[in-house]
């Protein structure tokens, strides 16, 4: 039989005046989440729970990934949410791999020559037809996505945002 590990638990309440070891592991039976201490912090670091409504007390983010300009550009949705393209050719936009529902992110793409930018036919635009890139070297156009389906992205290019 396996050896059971059990793990010091209380409520919410109760970890807020709990100050534990450095290291220490301990469980909040309110919020269903582990919480680690480092010795002198009174309530310690509750870790993100994936499968419940949380409210973080600090700013959340992920990295930018950088696009590799080129003819064709294929995201992939499961590397970041947000991503960095500098167009240095006329540039498609194909339909990202790794789509996942419920997935919102933008990509800001900076022009380094006045380059045309065409979409995969997974990405939808409000007037039902992407519109016109900026196109002027030096600027930025930022494209906002929200994944609906695996063959769905609404999406708004928002245009000339600096540079």
């Amino acid at each position: 039989m396996p050896t059971a590990v059990q793990f010091r638990r209380g409520t919410t309440s109760q970890h807020s005046s709990f100050t534990g070891a450095a290291a220490e592991i301990t469980v909040d039976t309110d919020k269903d989440v582990a919480v680690v201490h480092d010795g002198s912090t009174a309530g310690g670091f509750p870790l993100a729970s994936i499968a419940k409504a949380q409210t973080f007390t600090a700013a959340q983010r992920g990295t930018v990934s950088t696009l590799t300009s080129g003819a064709t550009v294929t995201p992939n949705f499961a590397t970041a949410n947000n991503f960095s393209l500098s167009l240095g050719v006329n540039t498609t936009i194909a339909n990202p791999t790794n789509l996942s529902a419920g997935q919102s992110g933008a990509i800001a793409i900076t022009y380094s020559g006045s380059y045309t930018v065409a979409f995969g036919s997974y990405w939808k635009f409000t007037s039902g037809s992407a519109p016109t890139a900026t196109s002027t070297s030096g600027k930025t156009d930022v494209l906002v996505y929200y994944v609906e389906s695996s063959t769905r992205i609404s999406a708004q290019l928002l245009l000339n945002m600096g540079g």
